[in-house]
């Protein structure tokens, strides 16, 4: 795929953030994550040329390979759902949005301490509930946040959420209100600097936007459909 109009689809977006986030009025600062899964290593460096040099993947084997031929200086997101005999990988990525469990933060925690270094998380929530997708339940994640909080080499950055995949826009404020209460309730289990919330993707980031996520992961409205 060539990437000649990518700079004006990223100009676009940043127009389209910007009057969500006005709308909104929460004030957050928003980051675009270009999800380049499924496209070429090229897709990266193009994003990163445009002014977004982050970037999220969802399989690790994947963007471990790309990692080899990518000249651009970029931020690497994992936002899929990271298996635990595949955390070893984990100290790769500036950010890990889909902590769900206590023994996929263990070795999280294992895999980071080898490396002295602390490794930043989100706590995927299923707000919904929907059974097809990763997520601690609302309910469960005060007791995961206070797990976590007594880890040295985990640190919560905030919290993730995927909306369904619905034009129904009461739904998916509910989805995403949802986060922004799940992201208190981690607050309160003493993770004082989680601000973070990666809400929104290519069909629903506008309204994302406007509940205060700050962190979109955008792929299809970039990129155009996967390969």
């Amino acid at each position: 795929m060539a990437f000649s109009d990518l700079g004006l689809r990223v100009r676009d977006v940043r127009d389209r953030i910007d009057a969500a986030r006005a709308r909104g009025g929460h004030g957050q600062t928003v980051r675009l994550i270009a999800v380049t899964k499924t496209h070429s290593a090229a897709a990266v460096d193009a994003a990163a040329h445009c002014g977004v040099p982050d970037v999220g993947e969802n399989r690790v084997q994947e963007v471990l390979d790309k990692m080899q031929v990518v000249t651009a200086d970029v931020r690497w997101h994992f936002i899929g759902h990271l298996q635990r005999n595949k955390a070893r990988a984990a100290p790769h990525f500036a950010l890990i949005h889909s902590l769900d469990n206590t023994r996929l933060a263990d070795v999280l925690q294992a895999a980071a301490a080898q490396q002295n270094r602390v490794q930043d998380v989100l706590v995927q929530v299923n707000v919904a509930g929907e059974e097809q997708k990763s997520g601690v339940e609302p309910s469960e994640v005060e007791a995961l946040a206070a797990h976590i909080a007594g880890l040295s080499a985990v640190r919560v950055a905030g919290v993730m959420c995927m909306a369904p995949f619905t034009d129904d826009e009461a739904a998916l404020r509910h989805a995403f209100s949802g986060a922004r209460n799940a992201l208190d309730l981690v607050r309160a289990a003493g993770h004082d600097e989680a601000h973070e919330l990666s809400m929104g993707m290519s069909n629903d980031y506008e309204v994302a936007v406007e509940e205060g996520a700050t962190l979109v992961r955008l792929g299809t409205v970039l990129f155009g459909a996967r390969n």
